[in-house]
């Protein structure tokens, strides 16, 4: 009984567990507006037609508010510490979810103002956590769990997508405020003590992770990290600007995040039903089967913590985008043929069932392929004094391209019908082909050995990931041999203990 209770008490455990209670709201809010998006009550509330293209900006403005918030956060969490910038996303989020919950009250002047300022608050909160909490558990893992971490992380993800889905409105207040009491019992990361200099904070930080006898050496490696980073500080003009220090890096984050919106999957989540009807389904029936593509997709979602470490995150990203342009061009023929059913005389199910396997297939994809990396890349490729502006950039790219899917989406709904799924299959072939010659294996590696790359790839004068160091980052190292050689950067701060 000690041994569970210990095991759940552990540092490591406890982080997990927040950090996962933290990104479910991101989850939360697309299942959320997923369902209400086809609410005849919600759309009376405020005074909009199905069609209606205010129909996306509401939905899309969130991601506005995400992009602003990504970068506020990320100031404060290295002026003040990740801990406290959580707090704040998490209070930021809480208010948005009121907001929007008195707007859904049914009154007939301001419902609309009401509704988009809700939504906009709620984005500078999520946008906050989406930035910062990757981070976080990142400096807190070890490279060998850096990626299952966050992929359990993200799982919950996809159990906040369900949950909101499944119950609605109703709880998105409680949720909001239940999140927060936690943070209290978490370490603050101990490299953000060392930056600014708070030794006596790092030393107590680091004694409640290791204990008092492996402080002292743990405080000593990390001042020692520090030291060597000191002398190559890193702004958002070189990360920014081409031919700085981090713009390549940089690139790699903005092009990651790009191209996960590029998989149509932000769309997917937000319009599940109207992706069924394109199947041929009728409206109930279809809310039905996204209710249970989104449970399929949380379980699945397992495959992404089991497989991350071990395959690495550039192979699941490559075979992702292989197995979604095949599913897309299905996906197309599957809603061509709906949409002719009659004219065909075809049965309905006969389209509409293989239809929905292959998008709940889809979607399993999407979640071990694409919705973890292109977060934790970030998080593995920028030293200790950029990593929060690293992650910033991810969310405020993160933002913007979906900002621009949620919004277009309705009026490619309206306008392309199921030729909607070809320019999918289209743009994850796109992200297919960029992740293959760009985007390099960071899994199994130290922070410190990843910056590397980027210091070859300036050397051999090129950025193919095959042309550097021989194609070495392709994959994930064949050896760990410098297991017992890790210092300072290269140290995890919640290894297990002996």
């Amino acid at each position: 009984m000690s041994s569970i209770k210990d095991r759940l008490l552990d540092k490591k455990t406890e982080v997990v567990l927040f950090s996962s209670t933290a990104i479910a709201l991101y989850g939360y809010d697309q299942g959320m507006m997923s369902l209400i998006n086809t609410n005849y009550d919600y759309l009376d509330t405020m005074g909009i037609a199905e069609d209606d293209p205010l129909v996306g900006i509401i939905v899309s403005v969130y991601y506005l508010g995400c992009a602003v918030g990504a970068v506020l956060a990320s100031l404060l969490a290295d002026k003040k510490g990740r801990k406290p910038s959580i707090f704040v996303s998490l209070a930021t989020a809480a208010l948005g979810n009121v907001l929007m919950f008195v707007a859904g009250l049914g009154y007939d002047r301001g419902a609309m103002t009401m509704m988009f300022l809700g939504r906009i608050i709620m984005g500078l909160g999520v946008g906050g956590i989406d930035a910062v909490v990757p981070v976080y558990s990142s400096e807190l893992n070890e490279e060998g769990g850096r990626g299952k971490a966050l992929a359990q992380e993200f799982q919950s993800n996809i159990f906040g997508l369900n949950m909101a889905f499944a119950i609605n409105l109703g709880l998105t207040t409680g949720l909001g405020k239940d999140n927060q009491w936690v943070i209290y019992r978490l370490p603050e990361a101990p490299r953000w003590f060392v930056f600014h200099d708070c030794q006596d904070d790092a030393h107590l930080a680091l004694a409640d992770i290791y204990g008092e006898d492996e402080a002292k050496g743990k405080l000593d490696e990390l001042n020692k990290a520090h030291e060597e980073e000191s002398a190559h500080s890193v702004g958002y003009s070189d990360m920014l600007i081409p031919g700085g220090n981090s713009f390549h890096p940089t690139v790699i984050t903005i092009m990651g995040q790009v191209n996960q919106a590029l998989t149509g999957y932000g769309a997917v989540s937000v319009y599940g039903p109207q992706i069924f009807e394109l199947l041929g389904f009728g409206v109930q029936k279809a809310e039905f089967l996204t209710q249970g593509n989104y449970i399929s997709y949380f379980f699945l979602m397992t495959f992404a913590w089991l497989l991350i470490d071990r395959v690495g995150r550039r192979i699941l990203m490559v075979s992702g985008s292989v197995a979604l342009v095949i599913s897309f061009l299905l996906l197309t023929l599957f809603g061509g043929l709906a949409r002719h059913v009659e004219d065909l005389d075809i049965p309905n199910l006969a389209v509409s069932i293989p239809g929905s396997v292959v998008l709940f297939f889809a979607t399993g994809v999407f979640g071990v392929g694409w919705l973890t990396e292109v977060w934790l890349i970030p998080t593995e490729i920028f030293p200790s004094t950029s990593r929060a502006q690293g992650s910033a950039i991810s969310v405020i790219i993160w933002g913007i391209a979906n900002f621009a899917v949620t919004l277009i989406v309705p009026i490619l709904f309206n306008n392309l019908n199921y030729w909607l799924f070809l320019v999918f299959a289209v743009t994850n072939l796109f992200a297919l082909w960029w992740t293959w010659l760009f985007c390099p294996e960071t899994g199994g590696r130290s922070f410190e050995q990843n910056q590397q790359f980027f210091e070859d790839a300036k050397k051999t004068g090129s950025w193919s990931v095959n042309k550097v160091n021989k194609g070495e980052f392709k994959r994930m190292p064949q050896s760990e041999k410098n297991r017992g050689q890790e210092d300072g950067e290269n140290a995890p701060l919640l290894g297990n203990r002996e």
